[in-house]
């Protein structure tokens, strides 16, 4: 099973559109994540002529998309249990705060907020940060992500 993942999207004030590259490799996803600050509801519209689209909010998205998504969710992919969130506070201590808001069980976090990709397994946790398609605040490039799932899940971090 193919996943997309993608975070702080930031449309349209980061970019009017998503990179072409990222519709064109979610093309043959069965399951889109978005790790919040859409900022407006268009971008996932976008995403889920694609495939389904789960996300969470963030911190800079507009009420109206606050009032349409969850903070955190958690989605069963295979055998495999996936916590999806947006995250807060600074960045150097992103990894701690978004770990405290699940319990046991979550095989794979992954969350936005910092725009500095993260594919790093702490535990038996796999921390996934997709980076930022159009933003480059605290980050050195722009990316996105996919997940593997198979008999294990493993991510891998597409720079733009």
């Amino acid at each position: 099973m193919k996943i997309g993942v993608i975070s702080d999207t930031h449309i349209p004030k980061a970019a009017v559109d998503l990179p072409e590259a990222v519709y064109n490799d979610f093309v043959d996803c069965e399951l889109i994540l978005h790790a919040g600050d859409l900022v407006e509801i268009d971008v996932l519209n976008k995403l889920e002529r694609l495939a389904p689209v789960r996300a969470v909010q963030g911190n800079m998205d507009m009420r109206n998309v606050k009032d349409l998504l969850p903070k955190k969710d958690i989605i069963e992919a295979g055998k495999f249990k996936i916590g999806l969130i947006h995250g807060y506070g600074n960045p150097h201590g992103l990894i701690k705060a978004v770990k405290s808001e699940f319990k046991n069980g979550i095989d794979v976090i992954v969350f936005g907020h910092a725009h500095t990709p993260t594919n790093e397994k702490i535990g038996k946790t796999l921390f996934f940060n997709p980076g930022s398609p159009t933003d480059t605040v605290f980050a050195p490039y722009n990316s996105y992500g996919v997940l593997e799932v198979n008999d294990t899940i493993e991510g891998r971090i597409i720079r733009i």
